[in-house]
């Protein structure tokens, strides 16, 4: 979190190649706070119901492999604590917190953060925490995910081995990203971006998406390295697969969120209806 680059929402976008490709995604995020469009604001845009429960999340994620966590929905008090950083209106250490908080404890997670001298220590942190297979990456020009634009620092672990090292979108036969073609705005420009990439757009967007999703495919054991989670990510948007599972994960969200409704009235005590 809290990357500086102002791109758009490249990594709630990747989160629908990922979970296209059989890796389950428990998506866990906020509203802005150091971009225009945080991944609350760019999936309303999209249509999706963002106020779930617990319940309906965990049955969103058996169904269709791809649930989303709406921070200030399931914790009280950051409700508060927003209301201070949106006062501050400057990086703080929530930015670090935030993202060790998803309620899914996942064992297989990609964290990004917003400063090289966090890569190894949030590592060591996962580690710690259980996750079994992990990466924290840091885009050098200042994004908090796989950088198209420039070169990503990485920090790879597993419960045997930790392994720091450098990757470039030309290492995967990518063509790198200007810094303006990856530019986000605010929720409905960010909203069409991410619905051009899964429609199979060519550039420099779709070339961040790629990055980030086939790490997750490759972290989650969906392939063997890094450069055939690239390979199958693009195969994945080209067959139009990612963009059906985007059109599931609306579709659903709301169904569930009726299915709260109707279930909140059956269980009111009559009474109390009077």
């Amino acid at each position: 979190g809290g990357g500086r680059t102002k791109t758009f929402n490249i990594s709630t976008t990747a989160s629908f190649v990922i979970a296209a490709g059989g890796v389950r995604v428990a998506k866990h995020g906020n509203r802005a706070k150091t971009s225009r469009s945080g991944s609350a604001d760019v999936l309303e845009a999209l249509g999706a119901n963002i106020f779930l429960s617990p319940e309906s999340c965990l049955d969103m994620l058996q169904q269709i492999g791809l649930c989303y966590f709406y921070t200030r929905y399931y914790y009280y008090m950051m409700k508060r604590i927003d209301a201070v950083r949106e006062q501050l209106g400057i990086y703080t250490v929530f930015d670090v917190l935030r993202p060790l908080t998803n309620p899914a404890h996942a064992v297989y997670e990609i964290l990004g953060v917003n400063a090289p001298h966090l890569v190894e220590p949030m590592a060591h942190v996962l580690a710690a925490l259980g996750v079994r297979h992990g990466m924290v990456v840091y885009g050098q020009d200042g994004s908090d995910e796989i950088s198209a634009s420039a070169a990503t620092t990485i920090c790879e672990f597993t419960p045997e081995s930790v392994s720091t090292y450098e990757i470039r979108p030309e290492d995967f036969n990518l063509p790198r990203a200007s810094r303006d073609e990856l530019r986000g705005g605010l929720p409905k420009h960010n909203a069409a971006i991410t619905r051009a990439v899964l429609d199979g757009y060519k550039g420099g967007p779709r070339t961040a998406v790629l990055l980030n999703a086939g790490a997750g495919l490759y972290i989650g054991g969906s392939v063997l390295n890094l450069y055939a989670g690239i390979r199958k990510a693009a195969r994945l948007i080209d067959s139009g697969l990612a963009r059906q599972k985007l059109d599931d994960f609306l579709v659903l969200s709301h169904r569930l969120g009726e299915a709260e409704k109707v279930k909140l009235v059956a269980d009111r005590d009559p009474e109390d209806m009077v």
